[in-house]
């Protein structure tokens, strides 16, 4: 089994709390997306990142600047997310670092796809980014399927807790052997599920440490998952599909955007 999450954009370099362990599978691809990214002026940098000034300038010097092979920090330690911090790796027990170690596995638009332990640099590039270069008009190609087989490598079952622009870059690609479930959190409304940005990002990050805790090996392990008030709809789920609905009252985990099917 291999869990895939998201990236956070929020991230921080961290060389004291754990030492990282290996470099990326896709280091080599890394680094000729930071040649690709050096290529482009200040200018198209920030037009690319389309964030707000101060972001851009940080990550600007980060691009001009960073060795992604000197003060790395592992992965999973280096995003501040909202997921993350719902996982909360920096009190895992050995047991459960040694359970996200063998299974988990982060997706990135820079480092392609990230083991809990391997070193990188704070970086910036979201996978919708729409960065071209020779042969490749966007990250979507620029990876092309090679996510899809390193995971079919590793694996036959995936279970799926990443956002829909980070999926569409393995799921499509697996081939017919290997089973992916991708895990739903929403609310009701009015008879549909609603998923909610940040109840989303809170639910993944609880679920994979839920997962670490029980150390989950089978899928059908999964539908005992029961924290921040969620239960398995086994009437909305499927086989490629598992559907939580949260029930209680609706706080600040409500806020976010929407998306309803």
């Amino acid at each position: 089994m291999r869990i895939l999450i998201s990236p956070a954009k929020r991230m921080e370099t961290d060389t004291d709390s754990l030492p990282w362990r290996d470099l990326p599978a896709f280091l080599p691809e890394a680094e000729r997306l930071l040649a690709r990214l050096r290529e482009l002026t200040d200018g198209e940098l920030r037009e690319l990142w389309r964030c707000n000034a101060a972001i851009a300038a940080q990550n600007v010097s980060r691009v001009r600047a960073v060795e992604v092979r000197r003060g790395l920090t592992p992965a999973l330690l280096a995003y501040r997310g909202i997921q993350y911090q719902y996982m909360a790796p920096g009190v895992f027990s050995d047991r459960e670092w040694d359970y996200v170690q063998a299974h988990l596995r982060i997706l990135s638009g820079f480092y392609g796809l990230l083991r809990p332990p391997d070193g990188m640099v704070p970086y910036r590039l979201e996978i919708q980014a729409r960065l071209t270069g020779p042969g490749w008009k966007d990250l979507y190609g620029f990876w092309g399927r090679k996510l899809s087989a390193a995971l079919a490598a590793e694996t036959e079952v995936v279970v799926d807790l990443a956002s829909r622009e980070y999926s569409r870059a393995v799921l499509p690609g697996l081939p017919p052997q290997v089973r992916a479930v991708t895990c739903v959190f929403g609310r009701l409304r009015e008879g549909r599920v609603v998923e909610q940005g940040t109840a989303c990002k809170m639910a993944r990050g609880e679920m994979v440490r839920w997962m670490a805790e029980h150390r989950v090996t089978e899928l059908e392990e999964l539908p005992s998952f029961g924290r921040l008030g969620y239960r398995f709809d086994p009437e909305r789920s499927g086989p490629a599909r598992y559907v939580f609905i949260q029930e209680g009252p609706q706080g600040a985990e409500g806020s976010g955007k929407d998306g309803m099917f």
